[in-house]
């Protein structure tokens, strides 16, 4: 598809496709297309994150729905997680939230889910995007009588924040001193208010958007910005949230972050021990650390391994009957309670371990050792074919030799950007070191890097 990625339609605001132009399309394709998959339900719900660009967005967007007939539903700026939810439980044709993620604010993008909750599968998605792009005929235009309204909802807030507390089964925060960092995104508001409720002491960063400051050195991917106010404050753990809050990152009460892995491995060694892990297995993604898989292993845990992408998990776990799973980023799936990566809940489902256990972070995050590993982000002139570059090739082929079971070397093409990853583990670091070194090499000879 040309249009959709590996999470929706992403790009810079203002430069194709993220245009009012294509926003107002995109409106119309959604109506056009849901009505004609037999959904009979005439409401869509627009969520955002904090980007100065999402007004532009919205407007335009409200505009191509309501023009098919459709009524939207406009809540503010909420996580995506929130909008998912919220389009089940307001019985709405389809949910589109307008966010770029952990991207910077001069980027913007749609994420569409169905009615279910789910975000659509490939098929729709490739019919959405050729009605956008004019393939398909232009649908005909709805008489004045039967034009949609759109809606300001003034307490889907609250409706979120009591779904997110219930699924910790409102357990009480008190004694705990916590630092959350927003990001200034979409998880500004209702996420310090959720942990202050339930009995927390809240030290709160990022919370001021303006438009053009989400993800500015805070948040997920800073999670550094979090760790130095945890030793200044003595608190017990930081939380960092990425722009539309469908991730999260730990810091420990020394102020180090806690990878992933690390969660998702603590995580399912909980609802293992709870039997509330569906088939004893979890889902993550090629991109998690060898060591989860050994610490996994070590408990009869069988892991589930997918291409990157929270969607994959999801699709994974749906299709193993799976209960828990996620990625190293930080998406994790609790698909007991969301369809979807929920940085609020994940939190709380954290949060609730360490007050079972009567537990530190740091204590529970030891139930794994991670092998030496390294990813490097490189942006690249082009993307041709990874299996038609020659020397690469030989490359992969020499290390996979080399390493046996002792390590893994992983190169793929960012979904969202015009990057190539290079991930290397071995249990030997200066192993990992040589072989980043090679691949980087490689990669800069044989595709081209700018600048």
């Amino acid at each position: 598809m040309k249009l959709f990625g590996t999470d929706g339609i992403r790009g810079k605001a203002n430069e194709f496709p993220i245009t009012p132009e294509v926003a107002l399309r995109a409106g119309k394709a959604v109506a056009q297309v849901l009505r004609s998959s037999g959904h009979n339900r005439n409401r869509v719900v627009i969520g955002k994150d904090t980007r100065i660009s999402g007004y532009m967005l919205e407007t335009a967007l409200t505009a191509g729905l309501v023009s098919m007939g459709m009524d939207v539903l406009l809540p503010g700026p909420l996580p995506t997680p929130a909008i998912a939810h919220l389009t089940k439980s307001m019985g709405a044709a389809a949910g589109i939230m307008l966010t770029a993620s952990h991207n910077p604010y001069e980027d913007n993008g749609l994420k569409i889910f169905g009615p279910d909750g789910y975000k659509l599968s490939d098929a729709l998605e490739e019919i959405i995007e050729r009605h956008i792009l004019g393939v398909e005929p232009e649908p005909r235009a709805m008489t004045p009588e039967k034009i949609g309204k759109a809606y300001r909802i003034d307490d889907a807030r609250g409706r979120y924040i009591e779904f997110a507390k219930h699924t910790a089964d409102n357990i009480s925060l008190h004694g705990l001193k916590i630092v959350v960092d927003c990001g200034h995104g979409a998880a500004y508001f209702i996420a310090p208010l959720i942990f202050k409720e339930l009995g927390a002491e809240v030290i709160k960063h990022g919370c001021e958007p303006d438009g053009i400051n989400i993800n500015d050195k805070c948040g997920a991917l800073h999670p550094q910005t979090a760790g130095e106010l945890v030793r200044q404050h003595g608190a017990d753990l930081g939380i960092s949230f990425d722009g539309d809050a469908d991730r999260v990152i730990f810091t420990d009460a020394t102020g180090t972050p806690i990878s992933g892995d690390r969660i998702l491995a603590l995580v399912a060694l909980s609802l293992q021990e709870q039997g509330k892990l569906r088939g004893n297995r979890m889902a993550c993604t090629v991109m998690s650390n060898l060591g989860l898989h050994e610490a996994m292993r070590k408990s009869g845990i069988e892991v589930i391994t997918t291409a990157v992408g929270d969607r994959n998990v999801i699709e994974a776990l749906r299709e193993k009957s799976g209960s828990f799973g996620g990625e190293n980023s930080g998406h994790l799936i609790f698909a007991d309670h969301a369809t979807t990566g929920d940085g609020i809940l994940s939190a709380l489902q954290v949060l609730r371990v360490m007050k079972e256990k009567k537990a530190t972070l740091a204590e529970l995050a030891a139930c794994m050792r991670e092998f030496p590993s390294e990813l490097v982000n490189l942006k690249v002139a082009s993307k041709p074919p990874l299996s038609g570059l020659v020397s690469i090739q030989k490359l992969i082929k020499e290390a996979d030799f080399a390493f046996g079971d002792a390590g893994r070397q992983l190169i793929r093409y960012s979904g969202t950007e015009n990057k190539i990853r290079i991930l290397v583990e071995h249990r030997d670091a200066e192993m990992v070191a040589d072989w980043v070194g090679k691949f980087t090499a490689a990669v800069k000879v044989e595709i081209g890097v700018p600048g």
